[in-house]
């Protein structure tokens, strides 16, 4: 089992800047990758981005490219969503997710991990 809880959440500005972390715990060997998603009122949740967690390798969703960063700290177990720039359609509760399989692609759907976190919610006021 791996446990994930999410912190970081808050009220910014449009145009601002909020950091999430995502700390893991747990069977973390068995982490072969993570990813944060979000999920606004109403709507389902989606893919925002991903990292390997060997070699780092990341993935991004385009509405989130060039403002967002995913980056990890193995030592820490802790990956972490640098989010600039920030739009109220930015705005959403933002989970973080483990996977334990292996696999190629950026595991852009729900269904590619095993574990989540509680959520942590970002608002982005205009």
């Amino acid at each position: 089992q791996v446990q994930l809880v999410e912190s970081g959440g808050g009220l910014v500005q449009a145009g601002g800047s909020v950091r999430l972390s995502c700390a893991a715990s747990g069977r973390t060997f068995s982490i072969y990758a993570m990813g944060w998603f979000r999920q606004a009122p109403g709507k389902e949740r989606v893919f925002v981005t991903s990292i390997r967690w060997s070699g780092g390798s990341t993935y991004y969703a385009d509405s989130v490219k060039g403002r967002f960063t995913i980056s990890r700290d193995s030592a820490k177990s802790t990956v972490y969503l640098q989010m600039n720039s920030l739009k109220p359609e930015d705005t959403a509760v933002y989970y973080c997710a483990a996977r334990v399989w292996g696999g190629t692609g950026g595991f852009t759907r729900v269904a590619d991990y095993n574990y989540w976190g509680q959520g942590t919610q970002v608002t982005v006021s205009s």
